[in-house]
């Protein structure tokens, strides 16, 4: 995560996660710009890389060989990573809009996003068929088309549309793989039929008479189906009819046409060419828009113009770095003139390859190879990253800012402590204008008519359940973290059987410039409100104050019934335990500060933790739950022994049956623990071990703490299965049994493991 010392001046925003993007990350990792804050909004936090692609697809590479992980690399490069999708630039504000998230300011904003499939008005073309772009939806396709072959007998007739590079590399992986896969089951491959469809005269048509016959030969020794001229038409289920009337019955389509663009960029007002791509100066810039710069496929540079080839926006990288770092400090910025050819290698399947420049052609597996190397060593310098040591606190570079950003900038390092510490009000009243939390009749001052504190009417025959909770951000999502924060805040009211009422934020912003600090409270309160609302929690106010990094906490309060309050204690002997969450956020997080999880376990982690309990309360109340709590620092061990010692029974917990976050398991392998797992070590001595449980793999986990993690409640040992099939209908997947409550024992540990 970037210092938070740093008092940011500039926002820079990469939209995508491309080959251009992530050469950029990495050089801002090894060389920052203080006072500019890097933001990267991408669609897929693992990034593929299409060289890779049909090595994957013929089996020779695993998933994270081919995938770039934009997490530790964000990381690395003090670089926010929002998982989502822009959807248009409002290029006059300086903002990027998103599906599911608030606007994302910007001072300098670059666009690598790849391209999308052309599908040229082809009917049924969108519907019937798998394009190969964007890449991880086709890899998921693919994952069930080969399911499809290996558990259905034939034939299985797969066709690929376009004839370029791209498509026939793919064509010859997925024919590699697929009878390499049926000949280790003891099946033959005969009932394996593809086609090859262009509307070009001949396949590989970019390329050299030399290569083109190669692979000629290839295709014909293969028994592939070669349709050249053959235009495609229409596509239906089952089946594509070309231009001459011909139909070719297939039972998987794959589109690998010429690359088309997303339509936002010309929605947002940018100059884009007559296939939509924004057209960019030499030096990476919009024409249009001086502040957006564009590089990869969906670039077109208007003065050299050049195939959608990976190998272009590769060598792009260094130059969109320079003259992004120029734009922002007000230097001009420099031309860039790419090459006019390139190396191609195109591989045929197994590990044979053949290589083509200038009209010359070589073939063979020491091509292969020569390919595998420079793929490998190019994953290598994303993937296999250095330790970076505490960046010292730097000021801002004086030529990112005018005159007036200058005294605001002197102004913020004089801040006062104590009320001179709070966030202005203009300020406060700017982020917060848009904020509508959800209406409550019982609140009689809030937000909506703000005085010294909030009134609140409490219903008769109603108590009052109050909480609090507040910690420092661990992601540097501001929108996503005002989320977990609140729904963290929440889950003590969900744990007694509570409706929520109201909430009272506690937040903590960066120094920054005014713009930065609104921008912050915005997005975090906009990400609260929106999980606060759907509980029927109304924010009736807080405090906002400036300090060395980005926390979030709430004040709650909650109305029950006295009869109907759940507590810790209650458990009786022959209760079962369940539990509506996964565990492992502690471990995970721990390793994601280190830059050692993955982005697909963080992202996953997110998921569960973003998940409200409300439901899962309420299920549990109607299945006649006899005790409850949620779990959260203490984790699931410490907050167990409290149920049991407030219910005078002892707990057995069946270690196998914990539902676990992917990666924690092999986060806690790696001795990557959370910093309160040693002191929450001592609820061990509670435990009386069965078999070899110490050293289960879930283990470590009894003691990680959790933040917003889920609940854990005894029922009745006749609602159980109820319960929990009630609980996975209501969305709580992974939602377990994991243990029952027996009668107090002799021995002094409470806690019983088994296997």
């Amino acid at each position: 995560m970037r210092s938070n010392d740093d008092t940011i001046v500039k926002d820079l925003v990469l939209i995508g996660g491309g080959h251009s993007h992530v050469i950029v990350l990495k050089k801002f990792a090894m060389k920052p710009m203080p006072g500019v804050r890097v933001t990267v909004i991408a669609r897929d936090v693992h990034t593929p890389y299409s060289g890779m692609l049909p090595g994957y697809v013929a089996g020779h590479y695993g998933f994270d060989e081919v995938h770039i992980d934009l997490r530790p690399l964000c990381q690395l490069a003090g670089a926010r990573l929002y998982h989502d999708v822009a959807t248009r630039i409002d290029v006059d504000a300086r903002q990027v809009i998103c599906e599911r998230r608030p606007a994302v300011p910007y001072d300098a904003v670059s666009v690598n996003i790849g391209s999308t499939p052309s599908f040229n008005g082809v009917s049924g073309a969108r519907e019937f068929t798998t394009p190969v772009k964007p890449i991880n939806n086709f890899v998921a396709r693919w994952h069930h088309l080969v399911e499809r072959v290996l558990n259905s007998p034939g034939p299985h007739r797969i066709g690929v549309v376009g004839a370029g590079a791209g498509g026939t590399e793919l064509l010859l992986a997925m024919q590699y793989r697929l009878g390499n896969l049926l000949a280790e089951r003891g099946q033959r491959s005969e009932n394996l039929e593809f086609h090859l469809i262009t509307k070009s005269k001949m396949i590989l048509p970019a390329f050299s008479t030399g290569l083109r016959r190669r692979f000629e030969r290839l295709m014909r020794s293969r028994g592939i189906h070669v349709h050249t001229n053959a235009a495609a038409e229409k596509v239906e289920p089952g089946a594509i009819t070309i231009d001459n009337g011909k139909t070719i019955e297939l039972d998987e389509i794959l589109w690998v046409t010429a690359a088309g663009a997303q339509t936002w960029p010309r929605e947002s007002g940018l100059d884009v060419d007559d296939n939509g791509f924004i057209q960019v100066r030499d030096t990476l810039q919009s024409t249009s828009h001086a502040h957006v710069f564009a590089a990869g496929d969906i670039a077109t540079v208007v003065n050299y113009p050049r195939p959608k080839a990976g190998v272009f926006a590769v060598r792009q990288g260094p130059p969109l770095n320079e003259n992004l770092r120029r734009f922002l400090v007000g230097w001009p910025t420099r031309p860039f003139k790419p090459q006019r050819d390139f190396l191609a290698l195109i591989s045929t399947g197994d590990k044979f390859a053949v290589a083509s420049k200038w009209g010359f052609s070589a073939q063979g597996r020491w091509v292969w190879n020569w390919k595998d190397w420079i793929d490998r060593g190019f994953m290598r310098r994303f993937n296999e990253l250095p330790e970076m040591k505490t960046a010292e606190k730097s000021l801002p570079n004086p030529d990112l800012a005018d005159q007036a950003t200058r005294d605001e900038f002197s102004e913020i390092a004089m801040r006062c402590g104590g009320c001179g510490a709070k966030v202005g009000a203009n300020v406060l009243t700017r982020a917060l204008a848009d904020l509508q939390p959800v209406a409550n009749e019982d609140v009689l001052l809030g937000l909506d008519a703000p005085d010294d504190a909030a009134v609140v009417q409490i219903p008769e025959g109603k108590v009052m359940v109050h909480s609090v909770d507040y910690f420092p951000a661990f992601i540097d999502d501001a929108y996503v973290f005002g989320q977990v924060a609140a729904n963290h805040a929440l889950n003590d009211i969900f744990a007694m059987g509570a409706q929520a009422q109201t909430a009272l934020a506690i937040a903590t912003v960066p120094y920054g410039l005014q713009a930065k600090v609104e921008a912050s409270v915005r997005e975090m309160m906009t990400g609260a409100v929106k999980v606060l609302n759907e509980a029927g929690a109304t924010l009736v106010g807080g405090h906002t104050s400036e300090g060395s990094e980005l926390a979030l906490g709430f004040t709650v309060n909650g109305l029950v019934d006295r009869d109907a309050i759940l507590r810790k204690g209650g458990m009786t002997p022959g209760d079962v335990l369940i539990l509506t969450k996964r565990l492992g956020t502690g471990t995970l997080f721990a390793a994601d500060m280190r830059h050692k999880a993955k982005g697909r376990w963080i992202e996953s982690a997110l998921i569960c933790m973003l998940q409200s309990n409300r439901q899962a309360a309420t299920c549990i109340f109607d299945h006649g739950a006899t005790a409850c709590t949620d779990i959260t620092g203490f984790g699931l061990l410490g907050h167990t022994i409290e149920m049991t010692k407030a219910s005078a029974v002892n707990v057995e917990i069946d270690l196998e049956s914990l539902p676990i976050l992917d990666g924690a398991q092999q986060t806690t392998q790696l001795g990557i623990l959370s910093s309160l797992q040693p002191a929450n070590l001592r609820f061990g001595q509670q435990v009386h071990n069965s078999g070899n449980a110490l050293h289960h793999e879930n283990y470590p986990l009894l003691f990680d703490p959790q933040t917003s993690g889920g609940l854990l409640a005894s029922v009745p040992t006749g609602q159980a299965q109820s319960c929990l099939k009630a609980l996975h209908d209501l969305g709580y997947g992974n939602a377990a049994v994991i243990g029952r409550a027996t009668a107090a024992s002799d021995y002094p540990e409470l806690v019983t493991l088994v296997l």
